[in-house]
């Protein structure tokens, strides 16, 4: 028995606006990576999602290359957020407005 799309859908709209809420409510670096971990993967949900639904794999293929990207996002954030730890003590992004010029 398979599972409709719309339930699909509707999971990846709460799982992103979980993440949408994270990012403009929070302060914390690593808080704001979590949540746009969130959203990337809410897309990845509705890239399977689709991909299920018309048949094809092309949909899979661009959930997997969004993860590969995830990973990358994720090892240049931890560098961003160790930086900003040893130059300020807490990762604070609005600390970091005091890094421009």
């Amino acid at each position: 028995m398979a599972v409709d799309t719309t339930y699909y859908l509707i999971l990846s709209a709460a799982v992103f606006c979980t993440g949408l809420f994270g990012i403009l409510t929070r302060r914390n670096a690593l808080l704001f990576l979590m949540s746009v971990e969130l959203m990337l993967n809410a897309a990845n949900i509705n890239l399977v999602a689709f991909s299920q639904y018309y048949g094809n794999l092309t949909g899979q293929v661009f959930a997997l290359f969004t993860m590969a990207l995830a990973a990358a996002e994720v090892a240049v954030g931890i560098g961003i957020i160790l930086v900003l730890y040893r130059n300020f003590e807490d990762i604070d992004v609005a600390e970091a407005a005091t890094m421009r010029w």
